[in-house]
């Protein structure tokens, strides 16, 4: 038994999964490949979103595969964590803002 909590991302999965919706798979990887090309953001930026949002979405596998891709686009180990930080905050911030939500229906207001 393994004492990881996600299995290792390996060739033989990815081989699997692409064998499973191989026209679906390309087209992931298309789109992929269009997000990220230089735009009017930079492949670097991109690639610092990418890791704030794999934090909110808390995808181990995006967390690592966007931290290796922000590494090589020029990212800072300074600037990622930055990212983090925003990303932390947002996700915090919504708990708080959705607070609305709650008040709201504690003190129904008439219209």
């Amino acid at each position: 038994m393994s004492d990881q909590i996600y299995p290792k991302a390996t060739r033989e999965i990815a081989d699997m999964r692409r064998s499973l919706g191989p026209e679906t798979e390309a087209a992931f990887q298309a789109f992929s490949k269009a997000v990220f090309a230089e735009g009017a953001l930079s492949g670097k930026m991109k690639q610092l979103i990418a890791v704030a949002v794999a934090h909110v979405t808390q995808c181990p596998y995006c967390i690592k595969g966007h931290t290796k891709a922000a590494q090589r686009a020029g990212a800072t180990p300074e600037e990622l964590m930055e990212a983090v930080w925003v990303a932390a905050e947002m996700r915090a911030g919504g708990a708080f803002a959705h607070a609305t939500l709650m008040l709201d229906t504690l003190h129904p207001h008439s219209d």
